[in-house]
């Protein structure tokens, strides 16, 4: 059974909200000397301000994933008239009332791009094919399955419906319609949907310019010959392509050493022409954690301990109108903390809507004892059925492991007021799928 503290104090994804802001302030998050909650460090992210990018004009096949910086309204109905939903033909149902056995006569073809031009006579018909202009005067199609032909006349099916198989014009899109939202981020049915209304080119918002370093005497390049006493730098390869996958345009600046007056002018340097700057390692109180000193130099630091699991020492604050993230050194909980901290802070920046991710429910398959007070993140591996699905833990917790992160398929969170989970218990599932979009 799952057990919870007294006080209770949930992460709540869904508060998330950009504010109106063209820029970031000098103090732009309350300054905080404490520890704080995980809810509290995305009310601080998501008050930092909104898009800080400037727009462009893109050829709609070049917009793909970046950001509507305008509101797209239609200026046209989609469909433009009124068309055939099926192969068959086309009647004026008032006439099929008076008389539905009647033989009537083929007047023409309707055809997509070539429409029928003559005019009604009698009680005839006109074939026709999907997608075709309905003839005028005409309101309903028989499927040319369900009639029956002897090559100049036909005769209707029974039973037939007014208005039947027959699309309206502006059944999809209305003339002067809200097409897209400022903010939307354009998958490839976004594109189709601007194509549709004759779209040749959209406003978007530039990709976020994000600076990239790793710290660390201990760091190798993946392409150097390994040393004793070092290991090989791999946040910045998760830290990138993470990156890219939000629409970041990303810089790797490589790895800078433990050396204050280094740190402290590479962040100078890279504020300077990026939006954000990120590091991993180098903001815990270690006498080599140079990071939050040189941020102090340069810029302001506004917090930087929060309570979690993994990643306690992540550090928000700014260079001048940059925004700068500090995340911690070890791989998974650099990984954790973008997710989940990173990733709305770079949304807000680059103009998006907010977008509460799909979570959902599983039933655990492991029992853990945790403290209160602190949110915590588990490598999960969910396999679903019938119902609800269950999800495993990773068998260690280590945020140096990055097997686990191979191995999950996303993350298990644990409320800060709960102390206990029991195999069988209901815990909420956050699937990589969504977090890395």
């Amino acid at each position: 059974m799952m057990k919870t503290a007294s006080r209770s104090l949930s992460f709540n994804i869904s508060s998330w909200r950009p504010l109106s802001m063209e820029r970031l302030a000098n103090d732009c998050f309350a300054n905080s000397s404490e520890m704080i909650s995980a809810r509290e460090a995305i009310e601080k992210i998501t008050e930092a301000g909104a898009a800080i990018v400037d727009a462009e004009t893109r050829r709609l096949p070049d917009a793909l994933g970046h950001i509507l910086a305008e509101d797209v309204i239609a200026p046209r109905n989609v469909p433009p008239a009124d068309n055939s939903a099926v192969d068959g033909f086309a009647f004026r149902h008032a006439d099929y009332e008076k008389n539905p056995d009647a033989r009537r006569a083929i007047l023409g073809h309707s055809k997509a791009g070539h429409p029928w031009k003559g005019s009604l006579e009698g009680d005839g018909v006109v074939k026709i094919l999907t997608g075709a202009m309905m003839p005028e005067g005409f309101d309903t199609v028989a499927m040319i399955e369900d009639i029956s032909s002897d090559g100049s006349h036909i005769i209707l099916p029974a039973g037939m419906k007014a208005g039947a198989n027959r699309r309206k014009a502006g059944e999809d899109i209305r003339e002067g319609q809200v097409l897209l939202k400022k903010g939307t981020r354009l998958r490839p049915q976004e594109l189709g949907y601007l194509a549709s209304i004759g779209a040749a080119s959209v406003k978007v918002y530039k990709p976020l310019r994000v600076a990239l370093f790793s710290t660390g005497d201990e760091l190798l390049n993946p392409d150097e010959p390994y040393a004793s006493g070092h290991i090989y730098d791999s946040n910045r390869f998760i830290l990138g392509a993470l990156l890219k996958s939000f629409g970041c345009a990303v810089t790797d600046l490589g790895i800078l050493k433990d050396r204050l007056p280094v740190v402290r002018a590479a962040l100078n340097d890279a504020a300077g022409n990026h939006d954000l700057v990120i590091t991993s390692g180098g903001v815990s109180m270690g006498d080599e954690d140079h990071v939050r000193t040189a941020l102090t130099d340069v810029g302001q630091l506004h917090f930087w301990q929060i309570a979690i699991k993994p990643g306690r020492p992540l550090a928000l604050g700014q260079i001048g109108n940059t925004a700068f993230v500090g995340l911690p050194g070890n791989p998974i909980a650099a990984l954790v903390c973008s997710l989940i901290f990173v990733r709305p802070l770079i949304g807000i920046l680059s103009g998006a809507n907010a977008r509460k991710p799909l979570t959902f429910q599983a039933k655990a398959d492991f029992a853990m004892k945790k403290k209160a007070g602190r949110t915590e993140w588990l490598r999960g591996h969910y396999t679903g059925g019938e119902g609800i699905g269950t999800v495993q833990k990773f068998a260690t917790d280590g945020s140096g492991i990055l097997t686990s992160a191979v191995w999950a398929n996303g993350l298990i969170e644990i409320g800060d007021d709960v102390t206990y989970i029991d195999k069988g218990d209901l815990v909420k599932f956050l699937p990589f799928s969504e977090l890395m979009r």
